[in-house]
């Protein structure tokens, strides 16, 4: 008995301007789990993710899993973490050594995660009772000051006066002084991360490619609405990663809801589409992988052909209409009460912002592209509608 398998052309090769990635990420402990999930998918996936922080710590797994990889005919994006003093050294060399060990199946440094999404709703009332410690000899200290006084004040008045354009700079601030991320732009390596909000601004920090979550029922037509017109406006590449849907088992959506993510981010031009692979079930040596999303996967490695070729005759991966958000306008966007830059409750824009945002999310979903006021980034010329709230 033999069998034969069919392989879609988007899986052939390691060119790296590939219309498509689909793949898995691994987030398990041992080099050993990792090639098992590798035999399962690289007959319909051509991206393999190593995330596993019981492996980035280790050198010698480092790069048997990536090697396994690679020799199955995997493209791998490898995310060690971020810097830390005593593992860095080496990690930094083996992304330095990267393309002539693997060629063009390295497609980059997966570095950090969720940057955007900590600032929203990270705890910063601890930090800033802390800030004043790190002002001495600190990169940043000048802006993390201003700041500092700010919040000093509004312990004084009971208000904390609104400086998004500040808050910005402090943010991006962040990645101008991060030794790991500047060490890795120094080399010239392509840089990921995923976030479920400010993606705008990831990609002004200066990640070469976001990967947009889709998970925890938020709507997937927002998450592709924000990072699409993100990187379209800064010239960058976009993806997708699916992530959870419940904080329990089984943690994933059904198999076919996420196909149904899968083709939808296809559709609207995503280079990169990932499925999250933790944590590991009981019983499950594949993760929290079960047999319907191996199964949506391989659907989608059937359907992908077809849906890319759609994609072009209809240009579904260009967005009709924008709306242009205030500069420097850090909402959550997740209802309509959320917070601004992690500090702030929704300010007097705020209704006017959601209701423009809900109305037109209905009108176009997909087919709309979501930006900030920024002279740097115009969209006069670039959309057919045009919808701003920046007053």
């Amino acid at each position: 008995m033999f069998a034969v398998f069919y392989v879609p052309s988007w899986l052939a090769g390691g060119n790296k301007d590939a219309p498509l990635y689909v793949g898995v990420s691994f987030c398990g402990n041992t080099s050993a789990d990792a090639k098992l999930l590798i035999d399962r998918v690289k007959g319909y996936t051509n991206l393999f993710v190593l995330q596993s922080s019981m492996i980035w710590v280790n050198e010698t797994a480092v790069l048997e899993v990536c090697d396994y990889a690679v020799n199955q005919g995997l493209n791998i994006i490898v995310n060690l973490g971020s810097y830390h003093e005593e593992t860095w050294p080496w990690q930094v060399e083996v992304f330095r050594h990267a393309d002539s060990r693997w060629g063009s199946k390295f497609l980059g440094a997966y570095y950090s995660d969720e940057p955007g999404g900590i600032q929203l709703d990270y705890n910063w009332t601890g930090f800033w009772e802390e800030t004043g410690k790190f002002f001495s000899g600190n990169a940043s200290a000048s802006l993390l000051h201003q700041m500092y006084a700010k919040v000093m004040a509004a312990k004084v008045n009971g208000t904390l006066p609104t400086d998004y354009d500040l808050e910005a700079q402090v943010f991006l601030n962040y990645f101008k002084h991060d030794p790991g991320f500047l060490d890795l732009k120094a080399a010239g390596i392509r840089t990921f991360v995923s976030d479920y909000t400010l993606h705008w601004f990831d990609y002004l920090g200066g990640y070469d490619v976001v990967l947009a979550q889709f998970g925890f029922n938020s709507s997937y037509y927002k998450d592709i609405d924000f990072v699409r017109g993100a990187a379209n406006m800064q010239h960058k590449d976009w993806g997708a990663i699916i992530t959870w849907k419940y904080s329990e088992p089984p943690y994933l959506d059904t198999g076919e809801v996420i196909h149904q993510q899968m083709l939808a981010a296809c559709q609207a031009g995503a280079k990169y589409i990932i499925i999250f692979d933790y944590p590991q079930l009981e019983g499950n040596p594949y993760g929290v992988l079960q047999e319907e999303h191996f199964r949506a996967l391989e659907n989608f490695s059937n359907d992908v052909m077809a849906t890319a070729k759609m994609r072009t005759s209809e240009d579904s991966s260009k967005a009709e209409a924008v709306l242009v958000l205030p500069r420097n306008y850090g909402w959550g966007f997740r209802r309509e009460d959320d917070i601004i830059w992690g500090y702030w409750g929704p300010d007097a824009r705020s209704p006017q912002v959601w209701n423009t945002f809900e109305k037109l999310i209905l009108q176009y979903d997909v087919r709309l592209d979501i930006v900030f006021d920024d002279p740097a980034f115009p969209v006069t010329g670039l959309y057919e509608h045009v919808s701003a709230t920046t007053q």
